[in-house]
């Protein structure tokens, strides 16, 4: 699926990319002022830095809170790193009128996986139906 950018989105990707060095292959720029960016696999560590100095200096030159989810190569991996840190222990897409996908977290974690005011869930589902047409992501 392709995804279009705004122009503030290819920005912050610029700057991104810039200051860590990690490639991003999409920017979320939220209604709340946070930013989510979807680094590519196995560059998460990269786009951390040591003691998270690389996506500190992110923040500090936005003037933003910054989220990181690293990208996968199947539905269910990336529905499960979208809703870190809370422990996905298993995610079920079903493809019955829509394609829905199903997740599991430990019951200590929901708060987690749904966040503030429902914050990570929705971008969870944002970024699911951008990379892989995922009409919706719940949790059970």
């Amino acid at each position: 699926m392709r995804v279009t950018l705004s122009d503030t989105a290819r920005q912050y990707i610029a700057l991104f990319e810039d200051v860590t060095g990690a490639t991003a292959r999409d920017c979320l720029v939220h209604d709340d002022g946070r930013v989510t960016f979807l680094v590519a696999a196995g560059e998460m560590g990269q786009a951390i830095g040591p003691g998270g100095k690389r996506v500190q200096r992110v923040e500090e030159k936005l003037g933003r809170e910054v989220t990181l989810v690293e990208d996968a190569d199947t539905p269910e991996a990336f529905v499960a790193n979208a809703l870190a840190p809370a422990v996905v222990t298993h995610v079920t897409v079903s493809e019955q009128n829509d394609r829905v996908a199903y997740v599991e977290v430990d019951s200590e974690d929901r708060g987690v996986a749904i966040g503030t005011a429902g914050k990570n869930i929705r971008t969870a589902r944002e970024l699911a139906r951008r990379h892989w047409d995922l009409d919706d992501v719940q949790l059970t």
